[in-house]
């Protein structure tokens, strides 16, 4: 099979080229070989003949998404679009990988696949804006939400080993009335090989089973990488001033995917063979 894969420098999209490098011609975009936000984007997806399209590709930096929302609409709904499009010409099916932001943060219990969105920050709702563009331009299409993601260069677990490595005075600060899925990469991308198998086209959350809030994640990957004599200070969302609001309680249900026989594996249990490949 013929696959574009959007972001493929991401961390993401670097797991979802070494999932699917077996047994399919890739064509893997980066950021320096597509501009999502040029119309000519379209042109650029429907030359590859791609049979299949995987769109993880987005500006996923939510503080920046805050400071400049109409760049976060460019690059993540008009991009989508442009990608859609491309998909439609093509008439080759799109994965696009949307987010748990699109929640409002406001549930009392896990977010179904068909919950109703309502995000609350500028990211979400670009994302948003994406989810309804796929719906609106296609047939055929997995949207695919994941949360948390850790597995390249620069994720929030790496982050609290470097800072374990060399701790502030008093210790680290982590929010504990921000809850979700912390999700590995490279489980998601092996869930989408397998999703995508079916040909059960739909909505469908792939993340990594339990949920967690920021400060039990950060003290998980203490206790299992050798640092949980490293003090933790639980503080509150309003206590971390930053230019995004986060909605505060979003994990996500895999009830749809399930059913269909596909489940990650729990949060620790992958942090743990993540922490492996690091060693």
């Amino acid at each position: 099979m013929r696959i574009v894969i959007t972001g493929a420098s991401g961390q993401l999209g670097m797991a979802l080229a070494a999932t699917f490098a077996h047994g399919h011609d890739l064509t893997l975009l980066g950021h320096g070989q597509i501009e999502l936000s040029n119309p000519q984007a379209a042109d650029q997806i429907a030359a590859s003949g791609a049979d299949l399209v995987i769109h993880p590709a987005a500006y996923t930096n939510v503080d920046g998404c805050a400071r400049d929302p109409e760049r976060a609409y460019r690059v993540n709904a008009l991009g989508t679009k442009y990608v859609a499009l491309a998909c439609r010409r093509l008439g080759a099916p799109l994965v696009y990988v949307s987010t748990n932001e699109v929640f409002a943060g406001d549930a009392d219990r896990p977010y179904l696949e068909y919950a109703a969105a309502a995000p609350i920050n500028a990211y979400g709702r670009s994302k948003w804006a994406g989810e309804l563009i796929v719906r609106e331009l296609l047939r055929d299409f997995y949207i695919v939400r994941v949360a948390w993601l850790y597995g390249g260069e620069r994720n929030f677990v790496r982050t609290v080993l470097r800072l374990a490595a060399s701790p502030p005075t008093g210790g680290l600060r982590m929010v504990d009335d921000e809850v979700g899925s912390p999700t590995y990469c490279a489980d998601v991308a092996e869930g989408l090989a397998r999703l995508i198998a079916t040909g059960c086209y739909g909505t469908y959350h792939l993340v990594n089973a339990g949920s967690c809030s920021r400060y039990a994640f950060c003290r998980e990957i203490l206790r299992q990488a050798g640092y949980a004599d490293v003090p933790v200070t639980p503080i509150r969302l309003a206590d971390y001033q930053r230019d995004s609001s986060p909605p505060p309680y979003t994990p996500l249900a895999n009830l749809a995917a399930t059913d269909l026989g596909v489940t990650l594996r729990p949060w620790q249990d992958a942090l743990a063979a993540y922490l492996a490949t690091l060693a």
